[in-house]
């Protein structure tokens, strides 16, 4: 079985996250550039499998710029096979619809049974990715699964929902996004890290996947405005003078906090 695990980089989250207000997008220099988190987890389900059935094969797929090799290289550290790298300055501010038409062309080239995703990344937030990449596929979806059970020729999960639990299924090929609740990663052992410089890393473009160039005949949203988020004002202090009790009541009852 060939699983392909879609990875992004990332600000780390642990860090100040800042826009940059020239550009409109995200300041991807102001904080250390990580795998996403959420990526880690999704890969740690595809390898789970490999460990179980030496006869998977694990493919870290990504797409950004020079440096997104960086969380390629970590993905191969933790155990995946190869790395794809959709690389093309084209891509740069990429919305999510023009980053699933990529990523679905590139999974076209690679080839799959199934694709692994997280549900959304920690710097857009916006959770459609993964089910814009299995429509352009014509795939069924299983999203937001907190497990997956993967076996041949069928993928069967647990989706958390707000109401209660889903179990659902699909056969293969599919895409599947992983939420937190799923697998823990593993941490890159030594021998890890030192077989990660030898795996294979193949670099797509835009134009190599026959995609048009940036903006023709795709939708690309538009940062209209951007605004430096005020700093916090400075809170206020109750001295107890026997009614403390009283005014800290009151203020948690004027901000709707109980």
């Amino acid at each position: 079985m060939k699983i392909v695990v879609l990875i992004k980089q990332v600000p780390d989250t642990a860090e100040e996250r800042t826009l940059d207000l020239a550009t409109r997008q995200v300041d991807r220099g102001s904080a250390e550039r990580v795998m996403d988190e959420i990526n880690e987890r999704a890969l740690e389900v595809a390898l789970q499998l490999k460990d179980a059935d030496k006869r998977t094969e694990v493919v870290a797929l990504t797409m950004g710029p020079d440096e997104a090799t960086q969380a390629l290289r970590k993905a191969l550290s933790m155990g995946a096979d190869a790395g794809v790298h959709v690389l093309d300055g084209s891509l740069a501010g990429a919305d999510a619809a023009r980053t699933a038409v990529t990523l679905a062309a590139a999974l076209k080239t690679t080839g799959f049974d199934l694709v692994l995703a997280g549900n959304e990344s920690t710097d857009g937030r916006g959770g459609v990715v993964p089910a814009m990449v299995a429509e352009h596929l014509g795939l069924p979806l299983l999203g937001s699964l907190a497990s997956a059970d993967i076996s041949e020729g069928m993928v069967r999960g647990v989706r958390q929902g707000e109401n209660g639990t889903l179990n659902v299924h699909a056969v293969l090929p599919a895409v599947v996004s992983v939420t937190e609740r799923s697998a823990e990663a593993r941490f890159p052992n030594f021998k890890g890290i030192l077989t990660a410089k030898r795996k294979p890393v193949t670099t797509l473009s835009a134009a190599g996947l026959g995609l048009p160039a940036a903006a023709e005949g795709i939708a690309r949203t538009v940062v209209v405005s951007t605004a430096e988020r005020p700093a916090r004002a400075v809170g206020k202090k109750i001295t107890d003078e026997g009614n403390a009790a009283a005014e800290l009541a009151g203020f948690l009852v004027t901000n709707r906090l109980v």
